[in-house]
């Protein structure tokens, strides 16, 4: 794929749409209520994200752009809450109206081991005042001129009314700037004069009265728009089965999806339209814009909750071979978001540790037994330095980048991180293992970070280890060899 998107870092996105406050209430069940036959949820944690266009802007963030949000909120807290969001991300607020007596669009997510239980939604659907779209639209035509890209995401919340469309539209036409939106409603009459429109399956048969049923039907309904809705450009996307981008006077293009694992379908959209949206600012063919927006849509699906794609992820993803190995390889900085992630998921967390100088057979046995103990092996490896007062001169005969390399090669190990004896306690710390392991040549007593793991809530597991096999040991047998 051509798109390199190191380039990204020099977009600049301007995002006009439903600004939301998403709140996820992470909880456990292990009762039903006496009250009525209802799960009672025991909440542990709870934290807010940015959703809607909220969320396009934090994916865009993400990946490195510059960003100015254009929306409407709320006086009260929760829209100070959002406020906040996006001014600790360096995000332009200027066309952010706060205003007075509006409800700020609030989508409660309450999630249970996993599940998603309940939503509770405060919201508007009421147009915005006659002040608040004078003010966006004076920004509007004062910003057009120094974007790139002008991405529109319309969630039906009173923002994107047609009068604003239509300013929008005109302003971005005069400048020669491309216009992107994802739609909400039954009616895209109100989006004629956007260069792309990105509707998914459900809304594109809604809106041109066809019932998509297989790929004719989902061909005649994308035709029926373009036919009937002035646009340059349609992409449908079609969950599972990809996506389809038709084009006035060309075949439709269609690519497949490259989900791995589907965990949540939310904002996956979001992702497309802003992926997409960079792709086009940094200089990509729509067909290959497509592509790249199909890839994150991957793998944001994977992830629990309203949730952004990095940089790289997505490099790793479109070139899996070059970045597998930076990909698995994490710094400790790196470690708590990627733990909040797993402990997400209700992954199963096992870390091992050791100098791993000298891969050998004993060491493949440990890593493997140690991964069907969970379905995520970290394993923990000592730097050079350490390998040095641990093991003596002339240790480790493998430096610690290469050590990396090859653990990040085997199927058995998810994660690598790098540490220095003294941070090994911070290390388990940050991790919080379900399982820490060590082979059976250690004692339960002798396994440093025990009583730390177990305070946590896991425990230690030692893995038999029969052979009569080490690195020392092969490297004396190597030297003595060489004396011979």
């Amino acid at each position: 794929m051509p798109i390199d998107i190191s380039k990204f870092d020099r977009c600049n996105i301007l995002v006009v749409g439903d600004l939301m406050l998403d709140e996820y209430l992470w909880g456990k069940v292990d009762r039903i209520s006496p009250e009525a036959p209802v799960q009672v949820v025991s909440i542990k944690k709870e934290d807010y994200t940015m959703g809607g266009a909220g969320n396009v802007v934090n994916n865009i963030v993400a990946l490195g752009a510059k960003v100015s949000a254009v929306g409407v909120i709320g006086s009260g807290k929760n829209g100070q809450i959002l406020l906040n969001k996006f001014k600790a991300l360096g995000v332009d607020t200027a066309g952010i109206v706060q205003e007075p007596g509006r409800t700020t669009t609030k989508k409660t997510r309450i999630i249970a081991s996993h599940q998603h239980v309940l939503r509770i939604d405060r919201e508007t659907d009421k147009a915005i005042s006659d002040p608040t779209l004078e003010k966006i639209t004076r920004f509007i035509e004062d910003k057009i001129a120094h974007v790139d890209v002008v991405l529109i995401s319309d969630y039906g919340k009173g923002l994107i009314t047609k009068d604003l469309l239509s300013r929008v539209i005109s302003s971005a036409q005069k400048h020669k700037k491309v216009t992107i939106a994802d739609p909400k409603g039954l009616d895209f009459s109100k989006y004629s004069g956007v260069y792309l429109l990105t509707p998914n399956k459900k809304e594109a048969a809604l809106a041109s009265g066809v019932e998509i049923v297989d790929e004719s039907t989902l061909v005649k309904a994308g035709n029926k728009i373009l036919q009937t809705v002035d646009l340059d450009k349609l992409l449908i996307t079609c969950g599972k089965d990809g996506m389809v981008l038709f084009d006035q006077n060309e075949e439709p293009c269609k690519v497949r999806t490259k989900a791995r694992q589907v965990y949540d379908v939310s904002g996956a959209g979001d992702t497309v339209l802003s992926v997409f949206g960079l792709a086009i600012a940094s200089g990509a063919s729509f067909k290959d814009a497509m592509s790249i927006a199909n890839t994150a849509a991957g793998i944001v699906v994977g992830k629990v909750g309203t949730a952004t794609i990095l940089r790289q992820e997505l490099a790793t993803a479109l070139r899996p071979y070059e970045y597998n190995i930076s990909s698995k390889h994490k710094n400790l900085s790196e470690l708590p978001a990627l733990i909040e992630e797993l402990k997400k998921k209700d992954a199963r967390v096992v870390l091992t540790n050791g100098c791993f100088d000298l891969l050998h057979a004993g060491h493949i046995k440990l890593l493997s037994a140690s991964k069907e103990l969970g379905n995520i092996l970290i394993v923990a490896i000592d730097d050079d330095d350490s390998v040095k007062k641990l093991k003596g001169s002339g240790r480790p005969v493998i430096g610690v980048k290469e050590r990396v390399r090859i653990l990040c090669a085997l199927d058995s190990v998810d994660y690598v991180v790098v540490f220095s004896s003294r941070e090994l306690k911070k290390l388990i710390e940050i991790i919080q293992p379900d399982v820490l392991t060590k082979g059976s040549n250690y004692t339960s007593e002798e396994v440093f970070g025990r009583e730390c793991v177990e305070t946590l809530g896991g425990k230690v597991v030692l893995i038999p280890v029969s052979e009569n096999i080490s690195s020392t040991r092969i490297i004396n047998n190597i030297k003595s060899s060489g004396q011979d």
